[in-house]
């Protein structure tokens, strides 16, 4: 890849930016497609966001951004425009500039989470899917999972509010869709698909977002935290012998429909 003065820049802004595989994934797309563009980590704190976001605002060689945690729900009041889906779930993952300057968003995690899930083999619709958090990535696959037919969806978070705000969103959005809201690890049932849709396994001495005991009563456990690759969640869900959908499937799902959101609107 030759970087030139016309290539389009795009930083992934994260933090930590240490755990982030999107650069070499969609650098290599880029390349593929001929587009003349590169995407580098940005390691920006949550306080230095909205500074971050003014300054590249005013970097003309900058064409959009990757996002991830923990800024997907904080940059999306900071956009010109979203999508009507990412205005729904209240979070965005990518910003691209448009020709008339103005930084326009969209939410890109639901759709590869969906891929991945389909890429596997994995039958999620019409199964029954608990869903731990209720942050921007969680918030984008339970407004898929939910829009494309899952059989219920019962949504896990420390603090309950948070759940029952979701379920309640999910609800005036799908009126006739089966939305539970939980707190804690409190779970009792049997579910076809766990989601650990939280940044919970990229530290050590992270809990587990379910319990052991759910885990076993289980069908696939699927992750999003992408590094390490094999989660703490994972490998209780290995040892006790139940099948499991690693968090990189979720960005590989959405490779191309981030390169196809870039090149769309770059001019």
């Amino acid at each position: 890849m030759a970087i030139s003065g016309t290539t389009r820049l795009y930083p992934i802004l994260a933090d930590p930016v240490l755990h982030v595989r999107a650069p070499a994934l969609l650098n290599a797309r880029f390349v593929e497609r001929g587009y003349d563009a590169v995407v580098v980590p940005f390691q920006v704190p949550r306080d230095r966001l909205a500074c971050v976001f003014s300054t590249c605002r005013s970097v003309a060689s900058i064409a959009g951004f990757l996002v991830t945690i923990p800024h997907k729900s904080a940059i999306a009041p900071l956009c010109d425009v979203v999508t009507q889906r990412a205005h729904a779930i209240g979070a965005v993952n990518v910003v691209r500039r448009l020709e008339d300057g103005r930084m326009e968003g969209d939410m890109l995690d639901g759709p590869g989470f969906i891929r991945g899930l389909e890429a596997a083999g994995i039958q999620w619709q019409g199964k029954s899917v608990a869903l731990a958090g209720a942050g921007g990535a969680a918030r984008a696959i339970a407004f898929e999972m939910v829009a494309r037919g899952a059989g219920s969806l019962s949504i896990q978070n420390r603090n309950r509010q948070a759940a029952e705000e979701l379920r309640d969103q999910l609800l005036r959005a799908f009126p006739h869709a089966n939305v539970l809201a939980e707190g804690g690890q409190a779970l009792d049932d049997t579910f076809d698909l766990l989601v650990n849709g939280t940044s919970l396994g990229m530290r050590k001495d992270d809990p587990l977002p379910f319990s052991e005991d759910v885990l076993r009563r289980s069908g696939v456990v699927c992750e999003v935290v992408m590094a390490p690759q094999t989660t703490p969640l994972l490998q209780a869900a290995l040892r006790a012998g139940v099948p499991i959908h690693r968090g990189d499937s979720m960005l590989i799902g959405q490779i191309e429909a981030m390169s196809d959101f870039f090149m769309a609107k770059s001019g």
